[in-house]
């Protein structure tokens, strides 16, 4: 991704965490709990109803990112 894309995000991801501050302190407390084999799944649902869903199962570099972005989070 391109450097100057962040700078163009990050007030937009400012608002979304103050629009949704309980999303993140379940990020960080979940990013405590994670480790190698566990199942990590999204959800969306439209205003429809329509579901997509995938998941992923964790692996040590995912255990690596989710303890950096979990420091990242306690700061």
């Amino acid at each position: 991704m391109n450097p100057m894309g962040f700078l163009k995000i990050k007030p937009l991801f400012e608002r979304f965490t103050q629009d949704h501050p309980k999303l993140l302190m379940f990020l960080s407390a979940a990013a405590g709990e994670v480790s190698k084999e566990s199942i990590v799944e999204i959800t969306v649902m439209n205003a429809e109803g329509y579901k997509m869903r995938t998941n992923i199962k964790v692996n040590e570099n995912d255990v690596e990112l989710f303890g950096e972005l979990k420091k990242m989070m306690n700061k």
